[in-house]
């Protein structure tokens, strides 16, 4: 059986991501549900992967210093 690349092995780094990806969401107004979210446009999607995104370069930054 392989083995994705994009599925998180450990079920408490899966929830840290979905708690993640919730708090991203509620910063630029998206509104997220559990499970399915294929209804979202691809520009809400995309906000809400560019915020995560602009969030892990903070944290990294400021680890950093």
């Amino acid at each position: 059986m392989a083995n994705s690349s994009n599925n998180l092995m450990n079920p408490n780094a899966r929830e840290a991501m979905n708690r993640f990806k919730m708090e991203a969401a509620s910063e630029v107004g998206v509104n997220l549900k559990q499970g399915y979210n294929g209804d979202l446009t691809s520009r809400q999607a995309g906000s809400v992967g560019g915020q995560m995104v602009k969030k892990m370069i903070a944290a990294y930054e400021n680890g950093m210093q």
